[in-house]
């Protein structure tokens, strides 16, 4: 079979003989402002079983009826509610599907066997007026093979039907990008069945009281007849397995950055498209923008099925408006494979180790998977010089150390480092109040690395979910410091000698970071993996 674009631009004649395809029993690709839908003659059983046939779609999925009106409702619907006319006048045509109850006339295979029928005017007029020249309700699917993402143009239809269908009306990009709100109004209260171009916030204005079926925010009953589309099956799958992540943004892209492997794929809000390059990915647009989300969701997990990607992570709006339709297809896409980046605990992995250890490229690995790096020692400076009751504490106990605001480092040292008990005591001091300065700073981070080259001493490592030595061979460790500070070999291995041993941390750290590379590049590839690890398992366990 060829299949023939209509090109509706070119005159009048090509909606008459799209117009024929319907009537003569044939299958239509058709626009409308939601998706592209897979049409043909609602009301002739063979030409409907062709529609599951060319989807490969379960003949137990209904199908919905597109009509030019509202004044087709009477030829297809019993007892058509008063809501229902509401409903028409306010929001068609649009992306709203009524599951009334259905007439005789309406086949069962079109209903999927079910004595209702879901009924919608699209917002395309090309379209409508196809249906009035055809005469006929057109059922009609989205125009994409069954399971995979729906179409949202002309040639993504093409790609799943070329061959298999008789045309296809171009009819431009769809505006909206996701399919239509489906509401069951044979119920009291009426049901949103499947979230869609129309928000449930909209409805709820017109009408009042609108529950949620459980199958919009979870997979249905299996043994349960679907009794609306996308409602049973799992739909809107690129090839590759997705998982979505919901949450704060910030939080779902911390998540994803910390776990998504090299040949991994990304679905991200343009705000934070740039932590994931090099990545394969797909931007939904803003984070604030849910209807430029949906107008690009389907595009984006289509796109993945021309790359070699293993598997995709999602970041996902939250519910409110069109975020309800948006994660709905996602979810639905990860066959609700779904992790929420709020319900998970801040991880917070305090780095320790000697100096010329490689704690810096080590910090660096971990920035580039999401965590938040703090300098403790950086903000144990920040607070000598803005925080007076710091200054204060230590000067009591103590004594002058202070010149205008300004810590004489060596003779606090000459006070403290020869005496346990004394160093004790700063570190107390030191820890009252720098804690709280940390708290606010790892504040809102799914993952803190603390910088604390005296974790234990300090206190913090109690504040930390993992503790992490970093380790070097005591000769490489004299090499790097005499070239990074400047200093001779003795000088190295006099500040070396003063550390505490390896064994000392090994023995309080809950993991250990060796470092044997020769270059600061090689100890960062490896120690990102080392995190990646680190953060999948911490996580896996919540």
């Amino acid at each position: 079979m060829k299949t023939r674009v209509f090109h509706p631009e070119n005159g009048e004649n090509e909606i008459k003989e799209a117009a024929r395809i319907i009537r003569d029993g044939g299958l239509l690709g058709i626009p409308t402002e939601t998706v592209y839908g897979l049409g043909a003659n609602a009301l002739d059983e063979t030409a409907v079983l062709h529609i599951f046939q060319a989807k490969g779609r379960p003949q137990d999925n209904p199908l919905i009826l597109h009509v030019p009106d509202e004044s087709w409702l009477e030829r297809y619907c019993e007892e058509v509610p008063e809501t229902a006319y509401l409903l028409a006048e306010k929001f068609w045509p649009g992306p709203l599907t009524m599951i009334l109850r259905g007439k005789d006339i309406v086949p069962r295979r079109t209903t999927g066997g079910l004595s209702t029928v879901g009924v919608r005017c699209p917002d395309h007029p090309v379209t409508r007026e196809i249906i009035r020249q055809a005469g006929v309700p057109v059922a009609a699917p989205s125009g994409n093979t069954s399971g995979r993402p729906s179409p949202t143009s002309a040639a993504d239809m093409l790609e799943d039907m070329d061959g298999k269908i008789d045309g296809i009306v171009d009819g431009g990009a769809c505006r909206v990008g996701v399919e239509s709100t489906i509401i069951d109004l044979t119920v009291t209260p009426p049901q949103l069945l499947r979230p869609g171009g129309l928000p449930l916030e909209a409805l709820r204005q017109v009408i009042g009281e609108v529950s949620v079926d459980k199958a919009v925010t979870g997979n249905a009953s299996p043994d349960a007849p679907p009794r609306a589309p996308g409602m049973k099956y799992r739909h809107y799958a690129p090839h590759a397995p997705v998982t979505v992540v919901t949450g704060q943004p910030e939080r779902s892209a911390a998540y994803i950055q910390a776990v998504v492997q090299p040949e991994e794929g990304v679905i991200c809000f343009e705000e934070f498209r740039e932590k994931f390059e090099p990545h394969t990915l797909q931007s939904l647009g803003s984070a604030e923008d849910t209807a430029q989300q949906a107008h690009r969701v389907f595009d984006a997990l289509r796109r993945f099925d021309s790359t070699d990607v293993t598997h995709i992570y999602a970041q996902c709006p939250d519910d409110a408006g069109l975020g309800l339709a948006v994660g709905n297809r996602l979810k639905k896409a990860a066959g609700f494979h779904v992790i929420n980046a709020d319900a998970l605990p801040d991880l917070v992995i305090g780095l320790t180790g000697g100096t010329g250890s490689g704690k810096t490229s080590a910090l660096c690995a971990l920035e580039r998977l999401g965590g938040h790096i703090i300098d403790c020692d950086a903000v144990y400076h920040r607070e000598l010089a803005a925080n007076a009751a710091l200054r204060r504490d230590i000067t009591r106990a103590f004594g002058d150390v202070f010149c205008n605001k300004k810590l004489d480092r060596q003779k606090l040292g000459q006070v403290v480092f020869s005496d346990p008990d004394a160093l004790g005591r700063l570190n107390d001091i030191v820890n009252f109040h720098l804690l709280p300065s940390i708290r606010r700073e790892a504040e809102g981070h799914l993952i803190v690395g603390l910088d604390a080259i005296n974790l234990f001493e300090s206190g913090l490592a109690a504040h930390c979910r993992e503790t992490v030595a970093v380790l070097a061979p005591a000769e490489q460790r004299v090499k790097r410091i005499m070239q990074r500070d400047g200093i001779s070999e003795a000088y190295a291995k006099l500040r070396i000698g003063a550390q505490q041993p390896d064994e000392y941390y090994r023995l309080r750290c809950s993991r250990v970071l060796e470092n044997r590379h020769d270059t600061a590049a090689e100890f960062s590839a490896q120690a990102e993996i080392f995190f990646r690890e680190l953060i999948q398992e911490v996580f896996d366990h919540e």
